[in-house]
């Protein structure tokens, strides 16, 4: 098997990391295609409020899975799933790497650890569980999930309402403990590991790096494309929408706060956001953590010629 039938890299990490920048040189110096990790760069329209690579960046490298979908549309994991193989497939048919870069953490999961094989969601059965925890507390529920499904309680909060509700939909659904569900995923990628790589940056650098990138955001016209959205019809509740960028500039063309402070909590946003995707990745097992601005992108993977051992 060559070395790019085996190669496959995972660059992650919070947002204004440096990740993009950081896989640009790596598919530069090692022959590689980028293949887009982010759950929001998948809509088209929505390109500054995403932080989309430009035009230019595009020319330089290939990249995948960027304007996909339609606003109009959601983009689940597993179609990031099926789509990011066929992605990984054509790359190596190439004979380039393939280097999977972004931030959504259940986007990575997917592709490496499978889907959850149990049901899709049922909203009858969600509604009534979500307004029980609304009357009742998350806490009541908590206790009839560690009923049904003591393993599964054991590892999630009591106050934790989103993964409580969707355990007793399950359960509801199926009559079999979501733990048991769990353990029936398999994953996508066979016996392949791929290489890990996590960018982790000084909290106070990653911060000025994340103010930064909402200023240009607002300088280069986000407050126009969301507004040329709106026009254009798509609506308020598209999932595009949700992404940190357009929030507050919602917001702002509604009437409701002033362009300062739609910076300002974006700003606020998505500091918090970084933070909690750091949770995630740091859970991720196999990652190899490295300053960006003191590592040679080259050097993360074996040297050309030389098989990488597993």
């Amino acid at each position: 098997m060559s070395s790019f039938e085996r190669t496959l890299v995972f660059i992650l990490g919070p947002t204004g990391s440096g990740k993009s920048a950081f896989a640009l040189r790596l598919a530069e110096e090692r022959g590689g295609e980028i293949i887009s990790c982010d759950s929001m760069q998948v809509y088209r329209g929505f390109d500054i409020g995403t932080d989309k690579p430009s035009a230019e960046d595009r020319a330089r490298v290939p990249h995948h899975l960027i304007d996909v979908a339609d606003a109009g549309t959601q983009f689940h994991a597993a179609d990031f799933a099926a789509l990011a193989l066929e992605a990984i497939a054509a790359v190596r048919e190439r004979e380039r790497i393939p280097l999977v870069v972004g931030g959504t953490g259940l986007y990575f999961k997917a592709l490496e650890d499978g889907l959850f094989p149990g049901p899709g969601r049922d909203e009858a059965v969600r509604s009534a569980l979500d307004a029980e925890a609304g009357e009742r507390g998350p806490e009541v529920l908590w206790e009839r999930l560690a009923v049904v499904d003591p393993a599964y309680a054991a590892k999630t909060g009591r106050r934790d309402r989103i993964r409580i509700v969707r355990a007793l939909e399950v359960f509801t659904l199926t009559g079999r403990p979501i733990s048991e569900h769990f353990k029936r995923t398999e994953g996508l990628l066979g016996d392949e590991r791929p290489v890990k790589i996590g960018l982790d940056r000084p909290r106070a650098d990653l911060y000025r790096r994340i103010e930064e990138r909402v200023d240009r955001m607002f300088d280069r016209g986000l407050i126009e494309e969301t507004r040329r959205l709106l026009a254009g019809g798509v609506p308020e509740s598209a999932a595009p929408f949700k992404a940190l960028g357009y929030k507050h500039v919602l917001r702002l063309l509604r009437g409701e706060i002033g362009p300062d402070e739609a910076a300002a909590l974006t700003k606020i946003d998505t500091r918090h956001y970084a933070k909690r995707q750091m949770t995630w990745f740091r859970k991720m097992p196999g990652v190899r953590w490295i300053q960006p601005d003191e590592t040679d992108p080259a050097s993360v993977l074996p040297a050309p010629g030389r098989a990488e051992r597993r």
